[in-house]
């Protein structure tokens, strides 16, 4: 009996149109043999909209995107776009597992997962903690100092303490890091808003257009380095992919590189040593393991001329564009695109079964 997927995505957030490339490139890889497929769009004024049945993989990201004349529930009423009887085919919203497709804040970062959680339905991917987690930087790297993960120097602060006291903080900066540095909002994705400052003035720059996108912010240490990735799978016994590396052609790999233009090059798998790989391997778990994470994550590590391996962060929702590493890695470690899929559901489905043998009384 085929297993009926919800896709959900869009959202409200600065990494919309990322989100939408990637349900694209998922529909590309779905068995449809396998499953029913149901888009669930998110506007990125909000609106939820639910559309007719994918009967075949999506060409372009027009196609995935609802007018209200084509919405086939009612805006806003949630709970008409998912299932009231789950599992048992008495309803025609009935779903098996939910695929939220949804990068950044509002998707990403533990809140759509905490109302899947209340609904109790099935979804891919980390929980609500995990989410949250990851999507915080700062939360994260303190994460990851408390499972001794070795990390670059970095500064955080929010915007009001910025507005309060912008010497305080210029200076903070200036004794604790060394430029270049890297500015970044706290709870974001994808290279948005993320600049490269190797002076005071391209400081102040980069952190006006930070505090575009999040009232906190980090200052990362810049570090001379090769930018190595692994891709991390499971629940409780995660495994990891090879490892692969990118090379900007630009100053950094920002969203114009990631997304727009391929200035990049994605070595995969890296010429890394087999003591580094090991590393590699035992850290993402590690980074994986301290924040609860479930599904699936992108570990990304910087490794010096001397082979020391610094961990950069944790992406719980990476890309599924075809152009993005996390499905690569795979691919490259003998998991293909739908294989890949098929993994995600099946881990979704038993964890939420794991969760079903909780009591919730006092019986």
């Amino acid at each position: 009996m085929k297993k009926r997927i919800g896709l959900l995505y869009g959202g409200k957030s600065a990494e919309h149109e990322v989100s939408l490339s990637t349900a694209r490139a998922v529909t590309q890889a779905l068995n449809f043999d396998d499953y029913d497929v149901f888009p669930i769009f998110i506007t990125q004024e909000g609106e939820w909209r639910k559309g007719a049945q994918l009967l075949a993989p999506v060409e372009a990201i027009d196609q995935l995107q609802f007018g209200k004349e084509n919405n086939q529930s009612l805006p806003n009423n949630i709970s008409s776009f998912l299932p009231s009887t789950q599992g048992t085919g008495e309803d025609d919203n009935s779903l098996d597992v939910i695929f939220p497709l949804l990068h950044g804040p509002n998707g990403e970062d533990g809140t759509v997962q905490g109302l899947l959680e209340v609904l109790n339905l099935p979804y891919i991917g980390n929980g609500v903690l995990a989410s949250s987690a990851g999507m915080d930087k700062v939360v994260m790297k303190q994460l990851f100092a408390i499972a001794g993960l070795k990390q670059v120097p970095f500064v955080h602060f929010i915007r009001n303490e910025w507005k309060k006291d912008q010497s305080y903080w210029l200076g903070k900066i200036e004794t604790e890091l060394a430029w270049p540095v890297f500015v970044k909002p706290a709870n974001l994705g994808s290279s948005v808003g993320i600049s490269q400052a190797a002076n005071r003035e391209e400081l102040i720059e980069a952190v006006d257009l930070a505090l575009k996108y999040d009232r906190k912010i980090i200052i990362e240490q810049g570090i001379k380095a090769r930018e190595i990735e692994m891709g991390v799978l499971g629940n409780d016994t995660p495994k990891c992919s090879v490892p692969g590396e990118i090379k900007p052609l630009k100053a950094f790999y920002d969203y114009q590189a990631k997304y727009k233009d391929g200035n990049t090059a994605m070595i995969i798998p890296a010429d890394v040593s087999q003591e580094v790989k090991a590393t590699l391997i035992d850290h993402a778990i590690k980074a994986f393991k301290v924040l609860d994470c479930s599904g699936l994550v992108r570990a990304d590590f910087f490794v010096t001329d001397d082979d020391e391996v610094v961990i950069n962060e944790v992406n719980t929702l990476p890309g599924f564009t075809p152009t993005s590493m996390f499905p690569l890695l795979w691919q490259h470690t003998g998991v293909n695109y739908s294989e890949l899929i098929d993994q995600l559901i099946e881990l979704a489905i038993e964890r939420h079964a794991e969760k079903q043998q909780l009591h919730y009384t006092m019986d």
